[in-house]
């Protein structure tokens, strides 16, 4: 069995890493279901565990060998002694998870450790689809989805919440020696990205770049929304959340006039509680990006899970996933027959 390979012990240190390490996607993932909500505590424990064996190690080529050992190992069931590695060798088993989306996501990181730049806005989605929309179709596999079009918006997710987070750590990354800014942009806006590097300053050209990428981090967000309703009615509440928790870091960016370099935007606690409430009282989702085209920059992991074998397990829809599907259909019958949608819920002040 799957699971003989994880011990509670085991599960319970992958959930206080996801605790401690992100605690907007830890609120989001309140909201799934346990039985997604546990895989998914692996799947964030070992990416995690992968993110930090590189960034944290002097020898960064070593450091992605014995990366690629571990998946290795976990692919055949026989993991190394970390809880991370067996809870995630216990998830690949039972989900039958592609190995081209972890494996892409550690192509993402050998990026990081070779220290790329990026030249094009589109070079920017291609880093932000190995290590964002990798994780997003790793989080479609788990619910037991792999529809093509699912897959698609939670890539287009996967991108977005990336330029968010790279809008938001402009200057945190650029005192470290990392940019993330397409290049192109940057010396349109006549900024010279080495001088930058040298000292990081926030100028109105630079808020200009920060705001292009975040232009194109709603227009993903919007596309991305359509794909929640092709999720199990009991994970799209945390999906939403996901969804609304980062998109609102972006605009945390704007209101403080797109200056990520003096400080780092952080969505506050209120806000995020009514983020949260607005996700669980949501029925309906927006069609924006329905029937859209995957990124050319994520098509390659939409191909990976399509062209997969399904697993002997997998996920099964809960008795709520039927009932929140009887309840759409009833939605779409009224708004056939009076020509409008059924309004969702809203909560007060909204």
């Amino acid at each position: 069995m799957a699971d003989d390979l994880a011990r509670d012990c085991d599960r319970a240190a992958c959930r206080a890493a996801i605790k401690v390490g992100s605690k907007s996607f830890y609120a989001a993932s309140l909201l799934l279901p346990l039985h997604v909500r546990e895989p998914a505590y692996a799947l964030y424990a070992f990416c995690r565990l992968a993110d930090d064996a590189v960034d944290l190690s002097q020898g960064k080529r070593e450091a992605l060998a014995r990366l690629r050992d571990r998946l290795d190992r976990a692919y055949r069931g026989d993991p190394w002694d970390d809880p991370a590695d067996r809870c995630f060798a216990a998830m690949v088993r039972r989900h039958g998870l592609p190995r081209a989306l972890p494996e892409a996501l550690i192509e993402g990181l050998a990026w990081d450790a070779e220290g790329r730049r990026y030249e094009t806005l589109s070079d920017v989605r291609a880093y932000g689809a190995r290590v964002a929309a990798a994780v997003g179709a790793m989080m479609t596999v788990l619910m037991g989805v792999r529809s093509p079009e699912a897959l698609a918006r939670a890539c287009d997710l996967g991108v977005a919440m990336q330029l968010s987070n790279i809008a938001r750590d402009v200057g945190e990354d650029a005192r470290e020696g990392r940019l993330f800014l397409p290049l192109e942009r940057l010396r349109a806006a006549d900024i010279d990205p080495d001088a930058f590097l040298a000292d990081p300053r926030f100028t109105p050209a630079l808020g200009g770049v920060v705001e292009e990428l975040l232009v194109e981090a709603e227009y993903l967000y919007d596309r991305a929304a359509s794909g929640i309703r092709r999720l199990p009615f009991g994970v799209r509440p945390a999906i939403r959340a996901a969804r609304l928790l980062y998109r609102e870091i972006g605009r945390e960016v704007a209101r403080r006039g797109f200056d990520s370099v003096a400080s780092r935007a952080v969505v506050p606690a209120g806000v995020k509680r009514r983020l949260m409430a607005r996700a669980l009282s949501s029925v309906g989702d927006p069609i924006i990006g329905r029937g859209q085209p995957p990124l050319p920059e994520t098509r390659f992991l939409v191909e990976a899970v399509a062209h997969a074998p399904w697993p002997r397990q997998f996920v099964r829809p809960t008795v709520g996933d039927h009932i929140g599907r009887m309840a759409e259909i009833l939605m779409d019958a009224h708004a056939r027959q009076s020509g409008r949608p059924m309004e969702p819920a809203r909560i007060a002040g909204e």
